[in-house]
């Protein structure tokens, strides 16, 4: 969007951070927005055309809305518990692909070992930002 006028980034802001925030993420497969209201963000357009949530909502009473946003706020908790169990079991399958690709290696005492010793201060290109300071 803004490969065409960088000088315009102020005016798509605002259209930047609704689709940011209703997006839904991949490691937990829900929106910021529902994570914490639980549901979807309706959009502008929705009121305006009068969706199907809209239209039911509003054919509710003020105690029936009431009701149905406690029930909304129970399962709330429910819902963040499977998000949390997702990231864990991502976090877990990451873990383990990392382990897989580690060789384990003991040294026991009195072992001979390579140790290289470099004068303080040289820079070897080869190790980037790792050389030794």
């Amino acid at each position: 969007m803004l490969e065409k006028n960088p000088t315009q980034w102020h005016d798509k802001l605002s259209e930047t951070l609704w689709a940011y925030r209703t997006s839904k993420r991949e490691a937990t497969d829900m929106t910021p927005y529902a994570l914490t209201y639980d549901h979807d963000a309706i959009l502008p357009m929705e009121i305006a055309v009068q969706s199907l949530i809209i239209a039911h909502q509003n054919n509710l009473t003020e105690e029936d809305y009431s009701q149905a946003m406690l029930l909304e706020l129970e399962g709330l908790d429910t819902s963040r518990i499977d998000t949390l169990n997702k990231l864990l079991a991502g976090k877990q399958a990451m873990s383990r692909a990392c382990s897989e690709r580690v060789k384990n290696k003991s040294f026991e005492e009195g072992e001979i070992v390579w140790k290289a010793v470099l004068p303080l201060g040289t820079h070897i290109a080869g190790y980037g930002k790792w050389s030794p300071t």
